[in-house]
């Protein structure tokens, strides 16, 4: 048996925790019940030492990001297919798959969901996730900002029985909201007809979406329980979604609130003390120092999303000018020992312009936005202050939107596409691949013309046997993209300096180069991880970057070996170099 000294140390931080959250409950109590829910076998708690010893990543860790219908195949679960296609064509290259919401919906794809514990019968079942979890670290979503109006527990709220009467957040249209951020353009309460009146309930993302009311304990011991389930199904890695809007509160902005906060830092504690290595990353897509505070103290998300990545990166490669880009690398702070960052330059959802607001003035944006609509993407809006609305989002496939720079679409896209993969890679971090992104995938106009959401523009359902064809002919576009990303990934995930907490710092280079140095903990591989991000070709002075003389260096990505380390390197457009220390010596 678990040892009593564990399981009290364990109850005092819960309730200090809850405390803060409930400070008119019984905390102790609260405590209990959710150490019961957690732990059905307080065997598998562990103590504080162990926290330490657990192994959180390495640079082996990159991750896939898919629907589970993303791949589809005639008479076969699609969560089977995808499967088969991971193993089939991705093997042990990338080693974790984020499955986004596998659970019965009614709006989002995913993201409106009826029922937290089931899988939706079009994807497979339980069988089907866990048998994807035997072969890769499975991350999945945590939906724990709202959930679906077509819900059992919305049903309860609409005729007013328990549970679900007290689960959801309601508010007086007459009240003072105008401070209240807002994602989407929509109205932000609901209104509905219950048993009990007309009650006009809180809905950050859309009519469908019905937020939760955390100030009742028992939402937060609903998801403990679902936190649990999943464990027991696989989910390893959680992604909080839409975590920053959790707490609400009249008369503030309703985000990033200190309840929030505080209710990650329980999660943290719960999943730290878990036998199972577990990690928490927060889906935040706000400004960047908002984004960083949810590091906590080395208390709340083990890892953040890196979402000024993807719009910072986009400019760079459109207009050549990687200044933005330098400035966010040079100002995100190293993360401390547990955390770091999720890179991506694409995701299930648009690019997103919040993490932009202080980064980029507004002229680039508007350039940048101009730009996306005329390689064929979208703009998703969002209501600001006095109901005024601003662009939230590009919606675009993210290899059609390397099509071009701001003069119009080139030779280059392939290039492009792949320079920004590059320099993601780099990046300290753990990296993310969206799989419309791995293959390639062109935007989809029929989607959004179907679905009426500008999203729907790059989540498109693949046939299995298609993309089998088009990965089997080296002459596709997808064959290209495929092959020349899984070899940059192989090559990657075997350097130290490129640990998601290696050290990093921005190289000063010139005009229209992006560059960062890495160097693994024990100081003896360093990388420099070069990029033009023009159309230009560029020569790098070898001698401004300080090459350890005595060392052989060579270019990982091409093999080349540099005889002579203060010369002039040519870049050709878009090219990346990853110059690494240790290579055999020249003859």
């Amino acid at each position: 048996m678990n040892d009593r000294a564990t399981i009290d140390h364990l109850l005092q931080r819960l309730s200090a925790h809850l405390g803060v959250l409930y400070p008119d409950q019984d905390c102790s109590a609260l405590a209990e019940r959710i150490v019961n829910l957690f732990w059905p076998d307080p065997n598998n708690i562990i103590k504080r030492r162990k926290i330490a010893e657990k192994h959180l990543w390495d640079e082996s860790d990159i991750a896939i990001i898919t629907y589970g219908g993303s791949i589809r195949s005639d008479g076969e679960r699609p969560l089977r297919t995808l499967h088969r296609f991971l193993k089939q064509h991705i093997g042990d290259t990338i080693g974790a798959v984020h499955i986004l919401p596998f659970f019965p919906y009614s709006c989002d794809d995913g993201f409106g969901v009826i029922d937290y514990l089931s899988v939706d019968e079009d994807l497979g079942d339980w069988s089907d996730i866990e048998a994807i979890a035997n072969d890769y670290r499975l991350m999945g979503d945590l939906v724990i900002n709202h959930g679906s109006s077509k819900s059992a527990w919305f049903q309860q709220f609409l005729s007013n029985e328990a549970p679900g009467k007290d689960y959801y957040f309601t508010a007086d249209p007459a009240a003072d909201l105008g401070e209240v951020v807002r994602p989407r353009a929509h109205p932000l309460l609901t209104p509905f007809r219950t048993s009990a009146g007309d009650r006009y309930v809180w809905s950050t993302f859309s009519t469908d979406q019905v937020d939760f009311d955390f100030r009742n304990p028992e939402v937060l011991l609903e998801f403990v329980k679902i936190i649990r389930a999943y464990i027991d199904h696989g989910v390893r890695i959680f992604r909080l979604d839409a975590v920053a809007f959790l707490w609400k509160e009249i008369g503030t902005p309703s985000i990033n609130l200190d309840e929030t906060h505080e209710i990650i830092r329980l999660l943290r504690t719960l999943m730290d003390h878990d036998v199972e290595t577990l990690i928490i990353i927060t889906e935040t897509n706000i400004p960047n120092h908002e984004n960083l505070t949810y590091f906590g103290n080395q208390n709340e998300a083990h890892v953040i999303y890196n979402f000024a990545l993807p719009p910072l990166l986009t400019h760079a490669l459109l207009t050549g000018n990687a200044l933005y880009l330098k400035r966010l690398t040079r100002s995100n702070p190293p993360a401390l020992t547990g955390c770091t960052y999720l890179n991506f330059t694409a995701s299930h959802d648009g690019i997103g312009l919040r993490p932009t607001e202080g980064a980029l003035p507004q002229g680039e944006v508007d350039q940048m936005l101009a730009t996306i609509q005329s390689f064929g993407g979208r703009v998703s809006m969002r209501r600001g202050p006095g109901g005024t609305e601003k662009p939230y989002e590009m919606n675009i496939s993210y290899f059609e939107a390397m099509q071009g720079t701001l003069e119009g679409p080139d030779e280059y896209q392939i290039d492009r596409f792949m320079a920004a993969m590059a320099i993601m890679l780099a990046l300290e971090g753990i990296p993310a691949i969206y799989i419309h992104s791995l293959l390639a995938t062109p935007n989809g106009y029929e989607e959004v013309n179907l679905s009426g959401h500008n999203r729907s523009i790059n989540r498109r359902q693949l046939n299995y046997y298609e993309i089998n064809g088009k990965l089997a002919d080296p002459a596709t576009i997808e064959a290209q993209v495929f092959g020349r990303l899984l070899s940059m990934v192989e090559i990657r995930k075997k350097q130290q300096a490129f640990h998601p907490n290696a050290v990093q710092f921005t190289l000063a280079l010139p005009e229209g180069l992006f560059g960062i140095w890495r160097q693994n903990r024990d100081r003896k591989q360093s990388i420099f991880a070069i990029t033009n991000v023009t159309q230009d070709e560029k020569t790098l002075s070898l001698a401004d970057i300080n090459l350890i003389a005595g060392d052989t260096w060579q270019d990982l990505i091409s093999g080349h070996i540099l005889v002579d380390i203060e010369s002039d390197y040519r870049l050709a457009p878009y090219q990346t170099v990853w110059f690494c220390n240790g290579a055999p010596k020249p003859v």
